[in-house]
Order: structure tokens, then sequence, then C-alpha cells
């Protein structure tokens, strides 16, 4: 059973309406500190060369490694200084009506759990790690933190029309699985790249997976993986770019012709798609792997 599964059989008694929960920090075991610590650690030597720099510039803004999972409030009160958004526990993934208003009042919804140490390489739902060391440093630059509320004022609107799938698709190849132009070459901002040493190393320097100019229709019509690395991502030229992409779209029209287009495959290129290098599919032709580091 997921973690997921669990809370929305038990519900617990101090869940709020919109799912948050006290992150009740103080009952953290110093295992799972630990845990925290070990997977800071391993990511933090790896992503110098792979992330983006304002990735970097947030770990240390908010000062992610000063020892153990982070405390939600004191973390709040440093990244609202910076540009208004604050974190609040949630116990599971929750629904996308409560998730877009969040993001649409700069609110980050962070696990309060985190994952066990035969877990370090794989978890099935995001965790305290995912959520905090993969998410909030990217909410300290304020172009990406206005997209993130953007996003979700965009996914408010999307309830009225069958687009769900869609603004899911764009959340995943941007927010969670997005590739960035640097002028060192191509680097990470995506969580679920930073989060993952494995993909981190896979998605710069792996032959196999398709990378392809950003587009934002097109990614809206992108199935994903969630059960593996990407066999595509999409690259955005900046910050700016990827905000400027929402803020220049009427999204009206464009929810009500999303849902009777064809939906691409996750390794397909179209004739008229911008090409940064073609993929060979040799790890996904292989069948995969969820093996450890």
């Amino acid at each position: 059973m997921t973690k997921a599964e669990e809370v929305a059989n038990q519900h617990p008694a101090d869940m709020a309406p919109d799912f948050t929960v006290p992150q009740k920090w103080e009952n953290y075991t110093d295992e799972e500190h630990a845990t925290w610590d070990i997977l800071y650690d391993r990511q933090v030597k790896l992503l110098p060369g792979y992330a983006e720099q304002s990735f970097i510039d947030g770990l240390k803004l908010l000062d992610l490694g000063q020892g153990g999972i982070p405390q939600f409030e004191r973390l709040s009160d440093e990244l609202e200084k910076l540009t208004g958004w604050r974190i609040v526990a949630v116990p599971c993934l929750v629904p996308d009506d409560i998730f877009f208003d969040h993001l649409a009042n700069r609110r980050f919804p962070a696990g309060n759990f985190i994952r066990k140490q035969d877990q370090l390489d794989y978890i099935q739902e995001p965790d305290v790690f995912h959520d905090i060391f993969g998410h909030v440093p990217l909410l300290a630059n304020p172009v990406f933190a206005d997209y993130m509320e953007a996003y979700g004022k965009g996914g408010l609107r999307s309830l009225n029309y069958d687009c769900l799938k869609n603004l899911a698709a764009l959340y995943w190849y941007t927010v969670e699985f997005g590739l960035i132009k640097t002028d060192e070459g191509l680097r990470i901002y995506g969580a679920g790249i930073v989060s993952s040493a494995s993909e981190t190393r896979f998605s710069l320097e792996d032959p196999s997976p398709n990378r392809l100019e950003y587009d934002l229709e097109r990614v809206m019509r992108t199935d994903y993986r969630i059960d593996d690395f990407q066999q595509s991502y999409f690259v955005i030229d900046s910050y700016e770019s990827l905000f400027q992409s929402t803020v220049d779209t009427d999204f009206g029209p464009l929810y009500e012709r999303l849902p009777e287009m064809s939906r691409f495959d996750v390794d397909h290129i179209e004739s008229d798609n911008e090409v940064i290098h073609r993929g060979t599919q040799a790890y996904a032709s292989a069948g995969g792997r969820f093996a450890a580091e």
C-alpha cells in the first residue's frame, strides 16, 4: 500500500480541508534525519556542473544543508522574504484542485514523510527530500516563482475543461524534468532530476533520450514516464522565456482544442520539432532499470 493510499484510508485527524497537516518536526527520528543528510550530501557533491546556477544559489540562500530535515516554518520565513512563497506540509499527494489552489496562492505543498534508507535511489511517491531539496531552491528565483504561481492559476482555470493530463504533462516536463540552456551548456533544473543521482547523469550525458526545444503546446500533448527515466526531455532557453510562454498564451482556446488533438508518444519526434539531440532510445529498448547507483 502506498503512502497516499494509507492516508486516504486513515484521514489524519489533524488534516485540514486543504490537506495540510502540522509538520511535527520534533517527531522525526535520528534515522530519518540521517536519511536526509545522506541524500543531501550525495546530491550536493554531484550537482556542480549539472545543475543550473539558480538552483545551487537557492540551496545556499535557504541553508538546506544545516543538518537533518528542515523545519518548514523556518524555511518558509526565509523563502517568504525572497519571493513570497511558503511551504505547507501534506501527508500525501493532494487532489488537483487543492494542489492548483496552493500554487496559485504561493504555497508549496511538501510531503512530511521521508523514504526508508533502502529506498535511497527510488521511491514511488514524492517525499520530503524530493519536495524540499528538489523544488524549494528554485522558488527562491523570482521568475521561476512567478511561473509556479501562473501554473497554479492556469490549473484552476483548466478544471472547467478536460485538460488535466495536458497540465500534468506541462508540470512534468518543466517543473519535474526540465532542462535549460546556459552559457556552459545544458543544465538540469527539474526537481525529479536534481533529487536523483542517477537521472542527473542520465538526463545530460546518456545518448538514449531525446532532448528537444521547449514548445508549450507540444509539451502539453506529450505522454510521459512515471516509472523510469524519461525518453524525452524538453529544453527551455531561460526561466523568463518559460514564464513568458504562459503569459503570452490564451489558454481558453488552447484548453478547448487540446482534448480533440492527438497525443505524442514519449519518444516521438515530429518533423517540425527543433531537435537538440536525437536519442538512440537504447536504454528504453533494453527494458530500463531501477538499479542502485
